[in-house]
């Protein structure tokens, strides 16, 4: 090879590493909205503003598609952890809001996702809807409690199945490590609940007895 066949060579690559890095920050920017947007609808589901969370979710989609497309062209970086990461946020956000409005769960071809990102969200958002079943018994709604956690281990039950290496699934065995403890709590939770309930109940009968 010549040095002008050489420097031919390099001048070319040197021209896709700058299109590499134009995509990659292109995606990088999206995912760090996408992620953002992605926290405040599940922020919006916990609060019952269901229009605001249903708004902000559609709008995460836009994200994902953007970012997916810059960084199309490029496996090497389409493929990168931090797309998972902001992929795996907006699944989290979509799971939670079918979860707690008793919708059927996203599919990965719903949100466009990557299989990986896809079932660590949905252990993330597993996890996340802990908070809504507390809030659920402190209102003493405990059938809709208990609801929201048979979705919880619905979906524990399918991912302990995934028993593959952590660098094909992106950590999945420490998001269900972490949902599994997460369930028990919720589980313990919710049987103090129904004990203090009836308990509750008991006593009103014998006040109106006595009376």
């Amino acid at each position: 090879m010549t040095k002008q066949d050489w420097e031919t060579v390099v001048g070319g690559i040197r021209e896709t590493a700058k299109r590499m890095h134009e995509a990659r920050e292109v995606g990088l920017s999206a995912c760090r909205t996408l992620t953002q947007t992605s926290s405040r609808s599940i922020r919006h589901v916990h609060r019952h503003q269901w229009k605001e969370a249903e708004a902000l979710l559609a709008e995460a989609r836009e994200v994902a598609k953007r970012a997916r497309e810059a960084l199309a062209p490029y496996p090497d970086i389409l493929h990168a952890g931090f797309l998972h990461d902001a992929e795996k946020e907006m699944v989290e956000a979509a799971a939670v809001m079918a979860i707690v409005k008793d919708r059927p769960n996203p599919s990965p071809e719903d949100l466009d996702a990557m299989p990986m990102s896809y079932l660590n969200g949905m252990g993330e958002a597993a996890s996340e809807c802990r908070r809504f079943a507390l809030d659920e018994m402190r209102h003493g709604r405990l059938d809709e409690a208990e609801r929201i956690l048979g979705r919880m281990e619905a979906i524990y039950d399918e991912l302990i199945t995934f028993d593959y290496s952590d660098a094909m699934t992106g950590g999945l065995r420490r998001t269900c490590d972490a949902l599994r403890a997460v369930i028990e709590r919720t589980r313990s939770d919710l049987t103090a609940a129904v004990g203090q309930n009836e308990l509750v109940r008991e006593l009103r009968a014998t006040r109106e007895r006595l009376t």
